[in-house]
């Protein structure tokens, strides 16, 4: 009994181990005729066809057996697109990022307060809240006198010269940095709202009077993954699977840890991992959807994210086509104490 034409459901899972749905993932791959990289997934069913040409099953159990096998063998298979991860490794990482001991560790001997952007505003909202706290806008945002004192300070610390060239700050929002700040730290439940004024919460104090400023940045990068839309920062689409694959970023930059590379190779890099999101952008006259998906990529990931949290630094190197430099990602010592990869990943 020849069942080689048993197909793979829409609704099913995909057998490339993503852990979407095979009409989410590889079915949409496939039917896009002539697409270069179709991905590392993109062959799940052809091969399986393959696998079961001229087998002769006695029963449908036998068969089903037979196909749970060599679905078993592929997903463990290490994938070149994947970057030495199988399917099977790449599932955890996708979907259960914090529950996956086996594979990463997080924040393993994190001793020292952690330099980066987002700690850094963090403390100036620390010390400008203090005991009294700060009276909101009326609009319910931090008061502008304090975020162009916290510019200032910001500029002075991190050199970043964009608000002197974009004009002065009248609102929190003309401070974007410190505006996502204090949206994490409230989803964090660092800072809430109490009787008319921004305030540090009891158990923020607590972590502050037991810890120190340490014992902040795990709650900070938590709900910076968890809870805050990354696309809030941009005006791409707006793409949850991007934030959802962050582990699957910081996995790239820990791999390739050995050697300054280029912000587009990691584009690259994620674009043939995941080629089904560039069905997320149209295509137009001025941008093709290969560059748009790298520069939204990059924007959340690299910049948004591994920058902004002080695992990456960004330095500019050369001019290129599309912006005024490229940037070169340079791996932090924070890196390494927020995530541990295991099993020779």
């Amino acid at each position: 009994m020849n069942m080689m034409d048993n197909k793979v459901g829409r609704n099913d899972p995909c057998p490339c181990g993503s852990g979407r749905k095979y009409k989410k993932c590889c079915l949409q791959n496939e039917s896009i005729e002539g697409r270069k990289g179709a991905g590392p997934a993109a062959g799940a069913s052809d091969d399986l066809r393959e696998a079961m040409e001229g087998q002769d099953f006695g029963s449908m159990e036998e068969m089903q057996a037979f196909v749970e096998q060599h679905t078993q063998q592929r997903n463990s298979a290490p994938m070149d697109d994947f970057h030495g991860l199988s399917p099977s490794q790449m599932h955890p990482l996708l979907n259960q990022p914090f529950s996956s001991p086996q594979l990463v560790t997080f924040f393993d001997g994190l001793d020292d307060v952690p330099s980066a952007p987002i700690m850094m505003l963090f403390g100036l909202l620390v010390d400008a809240l203090d005991e009294k706290g700060l009276k909101p806008t009326a609009k319910g945002n931090l008061p502008r006198n304090f975020c162009r004192e916290a510019a200032l300070s910001y500029i002075n610390e991190e050199g970043d010269q964009r608000f002197v060239r974009f004009g002065k700050i009248n609102k929190e929002e003309d401070f974007f940095d410190l505006h996502i700040v204090r949206l994490v730290a409230e989803m964090a439940g660092l800072i809430r709202k109490h009787k008319g004024r921004f305030i540090l919460s009891s158990e923020c104090r607590k972590l502050l009077a037991e810890s120190g400023m340490s014992a902040i940045y795990p709650r900070l990068f938590m709900a910076y993954v968890e809870s805050f839309n990354w696309a809030y920062r941009d005006r791409f689409p707006d793409i949850p699977f991007i934030q959802q694959s962050f582990l699957f970023t910081l996995y790239l930059l820990y791999h390739y840890n050995d050697s300054k590379r280029l912000m587009s190779f990691y584009e690259e890099a994620y674009i043939n991992a995941f080629p089904m999101l560039l069905d997320e952008f149209g295509e137009n006259e001025y941008i093709k959807p290969e560059r748009e998906l790298a520069f939204c990529y990059s924007c959340r990931s690299l910049t948004g994210f591994s920058a902004f949290l002080g695992l990456v630094r960004l330095e500019k190197c050369m001019p290129n086509d599309h912006f005024d430099h490229e940037y070169r990602v340079v791996n932090l010592p924070l890196l390494h104490q927020v995530v541990q990869f295991h099993q020779g990943l």
